[in-house]
C-alpha cells in the first residue's frame, strides 16, 4: 500500500497566533513527510515550505469573506479526497467540516483547537451536535493543559495537548529591526502595548477604559497593533473619551517585535483564548505582563499569578489598578519578569514541533 499523504485544511491564512503556529508546524512537516498539500482558499501562503503543494481555487484569492472561503475549501477538500482517500486530514480551521468532509470518506483526522470552548456561544443543542462531530475525530489536539480539562469538563471531549513551539531566537532576532519612528511619543509615560484583532473577544474597550481611569494619576501611553471589525468603534470611544493624545491604534505588523522591545508593560484583556503566543513573546523579550485570568492559557503561562499579574475578565477597574501599582513598582516586580523567562523551555521549538510529527506518524 502507498503511503498516506498528509492535507492540511486551512480555508483562512490571515494574521495572528493560529497562522504563526500553523505555518510552523507545516513546514516542520514538510521536511519529515514526502507528500504534503495545504486545501485553502487565501492567497497569503510565501510563508509556506516550497515542498508543500498548495491547493486552492486561483479566483477565489479575492475573497475577504471567511465563511465563503471554509466553504469554499471544503469543496476543495472533498475533491481531494475523492482523488485518493489514502490520507490524513490535519485540520487547523473550521473543524466541523474537515472532520465531516474526512469521515464522510472514512479518512483520519486530526484537528487542532486554538480557543477555548468557553468562546463556543451555543444552544445545547448546537454544543451538543458539535461535541458528537468532534468525537468523530482521530485525534483533537489543544495547546494547554487547562484548555484539555476544561474540554473534557464542559463537552466530554478527549484531546492531547501539545505547547505551542516557541522560537525565541527568531523572536529577539526580529525585535532587534530598527524602526523609522519611535512610535512612543511621551517622555517619562510607562510605555503600554497590546497585540490583538479588533474584535469583541480581544475585549479592547475593558483596556481603553481602565486608560480613561489612568490618565489622571500617571503619564500612560498605549499602543494596540491590529485590525479588525471593530476599529471604527475603539477609534470613536477614543475620541469621546479625549486619549487622542496618549493612545493610538495601529495596522496589524507582520514583525511586530521590535515594538514589543520598545515596550514596558505588555496587557491582555482579552474573553477567552487557548495559549495566546503573545504572552510568550512579550516573556522572551522580558516584559512584565498583566492579562485577564481568562479562560484558557495566561494562567497556565503566568503560573497562577506568580509571572506577571491576573486580573479577573472585563474588569477595567481592576486592571487600572494593577497598571498603577506596576508603574508605582517596577523594582518589585523584576524577580517576575526572571522568573517567567526561566519557564519558557516548556515551549521548546524542536521539542514541541517534533510532538507533532510523533503523533502524525502514529497514523500512518
Amino acid at each position: 500500500m502507498k503511503q498516506k499523504k498528509i492535507v492540511i485544511f486551512m480555508p483562512s491564512i490571515e494574521g495572528g497566533g493560529v497562522e504563526k503556529n500553523f505555518f510552523l508546524i507545516s513546514n516542520f512537516l514538510s521536511s519529515k513527510f514526502k507528500e504534503i498539500k495545504l486545501v485553502t482558499s487565501s492567497n497569503n501562503t510565501q510563508k509556506i515550505s516550497k515542498k508543500v503543494e498548495i491547493k486552492s481555487f486561483k479566483l477565489l484569492n479575492f475573497l475577504q469573506n471567511r465563511s465563503l472561503k471554509i466553504l469554499f475549501s471544503s469543496l476543495l477538500l472533498f475533491f481531494e479526497l475523492l482523488k485518493n482517500r489514502n490520507v490524513i486530514v490535519l485540520s487547523f480551521q473550521a473543524n466541523l467540516f474537515a472532520i465531516l468532509v474526512a469521515k464522510f470518506f472514512r479518512t483520519k483526522v486530526i484537528i487542532r483547537l486554538n480557543s477555548s470552548p468557553s468562546g463556543w456561544l451555543y444552544k445545547n443543542w448546537k454544543r451538543n451536535l458539535f461535541r458528537a462531530i468532534y468525537s468523530l475525530s482521530d485525534l483533537i489536539i489543544v495547546n494547554s493543559y487547562e484548555f484539555k480539562r476544561e474540554l473534557w469538563k464542559k463537552h466530554k471531549i478527549k484531546s492531547y495537548c501539545i505547547y505551542n513551539p516557541l522560537n525565541k531566537s527568531e523572536i529577539i532576532k526580529k525585535s532587534k529591526m530598527k524602526l523609522k519612528i519611535n512610535p512612543y511619543k511621551i517622555k517619562g509615560a510607562l510605555k503600554i502595548l497590546n497585540i490583538g484583532r479588533l474584535v469583541d473577544q480581544k475585549d479592547h474597550l475593558t483596556l481603553l477604559k481602565s486608560i480613561c481611569l489612568i490618565k489622571q494619576k500617571i503619564k500612560v501611553e498605549l499602543i494596540i497593533l491590529g485590525d479588525g471589525i471593530n476599529k471604527s468603534k475603539l477609534e470613536d470611544f477614543i475620541v469621546e473619551n479625549k486619549l487622542e493624545k496618549i493612545v493610538k491604534i495601529m495596522s496589524f505588523k507582520k514583525n511586530p517585535f521590535p515594538y514589543l522591545r520598545l515596550s514596558e508593560l505588555f496587557v491582555l484583556t482579552s474573553k477567552y483564548e487557548g495559549l495566546p503566543n503573545v504572552l510568550l513573546e512579550a516573556m522572551v523579550l522580558k516584559k512584565f505582563i498583566i492579562s485577564s485570568n481568562c479562560p484558557t492559557g495566561p494562567n497556565e503561562i503566568l503560573d497562577r499569578g506568580n509571572n506577571g499579574i491576573l486580573f479577573k475578565t472585563g474588569s477595567y477597574k481592576l486592571l487600572a489598578k494593577k497598571i498603577i501599582e506596576y508603574s508605582k513598582n517596577k523594582k518589585r516586580f523584576r524577580k517576575k519578569i526572571q522568573n517567567s523567562y526561566g519557564t519558557l523551555n516548556r515551549y521548546n521549538f524542536n521539542v514541541k514541533l517534533n510532538e507533532y510529527f510523533i503523533q502524525v506518524k502514529r497514523f500512518f
